[in-house]
């Protein structure tokens, strides 16, 4: 096929060739080679580790076609063979928050080409494609972008992500390569996490398939903390896609030092408010409804007062929440994405309750500090569970509140071999869902669940929707004075950590009166590290120790429990949201 004519092109010359430097990178470097030119400060072994973890997916760059009608067939001109165009959420993000413009004027397609002759045999460019046609005012953008280079990149795909493995990489690229960093998101259309970290010559990019909402959330989180290192004057290397160096820009904010950050972690309260506020006017749901919503429409939907909305948005916004889309627009992020209502996972009613009574009483902290009892019954006068059951609203809200935590439950099915087992007992299972998940997976299974009566209500009517009520018996009861018989697999899920050890050896006793020898027992927990890295068991760990009178415990600490109480350890698997299937055996 001829080349398109110079009056023809889609793509400027400039472009073009920026291309093809991105192409003859794909062709001269597998994983191996590439990991060797962007990583020198890591030891060979350290890169071979890497090595056997990744997979070099792409090189990427930022183009400014005239037009995208005919830019594949110009790419197919040279070589390069590219699917269809889907949208880009990042960098079309990236693009308004640089240039304080509305996202919605900013549309950013994604074209990968095909690199033939790739030394690893599947070599892509990923081109991403910001229309600017002649005379538009978006040629400042371009300008702009060509020189810096921002979204040019080198992408690695991670191969059969874990939890720890996703904790490792991120670990060796900041701590012992020296990254920064440099946001991310989540791609829809792919369903498929990306994080993105900056070397100060290059910009990697990090493939992980899935939405990973707790793993991009700690990057986020890093990407601000990062956001204002100081310039140290040295020249920026081209990225094998750009053509231009990156100009040196100096910073004019300071670095923050540890007075900055304590401030900042002083102010913690401020965010739970914040974002509870947010969840209570249900500003997801509008947002989600109206993605382009003005402060005037959100004020009158959530009949607020203007301005204060605004300011709230605006915290909200430095939150990472919302975004502000430079027209005084706003969209909801992939971050507050889960404040939205319609779920059964949502994390609206959990803020409301991190806002509320939890909130009161961990103004008391300090009581529980010093005394070793919960705060929560100084505050409200009784245990929260008592206090609960006395206010159905409130036990209704935490009942939603605990199902956020839903989807750690969603690889336990596959961790536990179901066809050897007939009969599961849910032992204070809450609305069901856990059973509801091993029903659903194993036809064969009959299920009991046991729980307080407005609980088993609830569950009940689940299950008749779900078309599992006849697979289940319900049982209303408390779990201290008695535990159903005649299952071979028991459950107890974040039961155990709102107990101290006394009482949790009288429910283990309890189970395993209730198991026949070698019937298996699924305990579902979050651990604490046996470090001093800071994790949410370490975090719930004193949400416990103020609010409930539990404890978050190690995996060696619930060994010990499981084995002065009748059971056999068998494994422990590493689960969604920091939590951790351990699983045992009634001797």
């Amino acid at each position: 096929m001829p080349l398109a004519s110079a009056t023809e092109r889609c793509l400027p010359p400039a472009d073009l060739d920026r291309i093809e430097q991105a192409a003859d990178f794909v062709r001269g470097n597998d994983t191996a080679s590439a990991l060797d030119a962007l990583f020198p400060s890591l030891t060979a072994e350290e890169r071979q580790e890497l090595g056997g973890r990744l997979r070099l997916a792409h090189t990427a760059l930022l183009v400014f076609p005239h037009r995208l009608a005919g830019l594949r067939e110009e790419l197919s001109a040279r070589g390069l063979h590219a699917g269809e165009p889907t949208p880009s959420v990042v960098v079309r993000g990236r693009l308004a928050q640089r240039y304080a413009r509305p996202a919605g004027s900013l549309p950013v397609g994604i074209l990968r080409a095909s690199v033939p002759d790739g030394r690893d045999g599947r070599g892509e460019i990923e081109i991403f494609a910001l229309e600017v046609p002649h005379g538009s005012d978006l040629a400042t953008v371009a300008a702009a972008e060509r020189a810096a280079g921002h979204e040019a990149h080198t992408a690695f795909e991670v191969l059969a992500p874990t939890p720890v493995t996703l904790h490792g990489l991120t670990a060796l690229l900041l701590d012992r390569a020296g990254a920064l960093a440099d946001s991310g998101g989540h791609n829809p259309h792919e369903n498929a996490t990306v994080l993105y970290f900056r070397t100060g010559e290059h910009r990697i990019e990090l493939y992980v398939p899935g939405r990973r909402p707790e793993l991009l959330a700690t990057h986020l989180r890093r990407t601000t903390a990062h956001q204002t290192r100081a310039d140290d004057g040295t020249p920026h290397t081209p990225h094998p896609g750009n053509t231009q160096p990156i100009p040196h820009i100096p910073h004019t904010r300071h670095i923050p030092g540890p007075r900055d950050r304590l401030l900042h972690l002083m102010t913690g309260a401020w965010t739970t408010q914040a974002i509870a506020v947010a969840a209570e006017l249900r500003l997801a749901d509008h947002l989600d409804a109206h993605p382009a919503a003005d402060l005037a429409l959100l004020a009158e939907l959530t009949g607020t007062h203007t301005d204060s909305l605004g300011r709230l948005l605006r915290y909200l916004a430095g939150l990472g929440l919302v975004a502000a889309d430079g027209d005084g627009s706003y969209h909801l992020t992939e971050l507050g994405g889960p404040l939205r209502t319609g779920a059964a996972d949502s994390f609206q009613p959990l803020a409301l309750l991190y806002g509320g009574p939890f909130y009161r009483s961990f103004g008391e902290l300090r009581h529980s500090v010093r005394t070793g009892e919960e705060a929560f019954a100084r505050v409200f006068g009784e245990h929260h569970f008592a206090h609960f059951a006395r206010h159905p609203d409130l036990a209704e809200l935490f009942d939603r509140a605990m199902a956020a935590s839903a989807p750690m439950f969603a690889p336990v099915a596959g961790l536990v071999d179901l066809s050897a087992h007939r009969v599961v007992v849910d032992v204070a299972g809450g609305n069901g869902e856990l059973l509801g998940r091993l029903l659903r997976a194993a036809p064969h299974l009959g299920g009991v669940l046991l729980e307080r009566p407005h609980a088993v209500e609830a569950a009940e009517k689940a299950f008749v929707t779900a078309g599992l009520a006849d697979r289940c018996r319900f049982v209303a009861g408390d779990f201290t004075s008695g535990i159903p018989e005649g299952g071979d697999l028991y459950v107890l899920s974040r039961v155990l950590h709102d107990w101290d050890d006394e009482r949790c050896l009288t429910i283990l006793r309890g189970c395993a009166r209730a198991m026949a020898p070698g019937a298996e027992l699924l305990l579902i927990e979050r651990l604490l590290p046996a470090d001093a890295r800071l994790s949410l068991a370490v975090a719930w760990d004193v949400h416990m120790l103020c609010n409930v009178g539990g404890r978050e415990r190690t995996e060696d600490h619930y060994r010990r429990l499981l084995d002065e109480a009748g059971f056999d350890f068998a494994a422990c698997h590493e689960l969604p949201l920091q939590a951790a299937l351990m699983r045992f055996r009634r001797r």
